[in-house]
């Protein structure tokens, strides 16, 4: 059974940063690309950042690029997402999710297999 954990998620004043991990069980983690996802109450679900299985590879929405920055320990199957100067705008319910397949040729954006439960970040002004 493929299980994602989210954590690290809290509140904290504009322009400070968190720390979200991903721990996952049940798949072969370092063959999967892996991407965090956000919702904001009363919008949908949209794409924050991605990293690919193969080394190196990530992508970013525009609207966290140079603020945020994912990576990923193979050896304890978890992926991070470091989040500095946080804004307002950032609160959300951010989720973990895995690729439906091994091997992606590309990061996608959308259509994921498993999904963590979520982790509850507010930004305060």
């Amino acid at each position: 059974q493929v299980q994602l954990v989210e954590s690290g998620g809290g509140l904290v004043q504009a322009g400070g940063s968190l720390r979200l991990s991903c721990a996952t069980s049940g798949l072969a983690f370092s063959h999967y690309n892996i991407a965090w996802f956000r919702q904001a109450p009363g919008k949908e679900r949209e794409f924050a950042a991605g990293i690919s299985w193969r080394i190196g590879s990530t992508d970013y929405a525009d609207s966290v690029k140079g603020r945020f920055t994912i990576s990923r320990d193979n050896a304890k199957n978890t992926v991070y997402l470091q989040m500095n100067s946080l804004k307002p705008e950032d609160t959300a319910v951010y989720y973990c999710a895995a690729d439906r397949s091994p091997w992606g040729a590309r990061i996608g954006r959308s259509d994921y297999g498993y999904w963590g439960q979520g982790t509850q970040v507010a930004v305060s002004s």
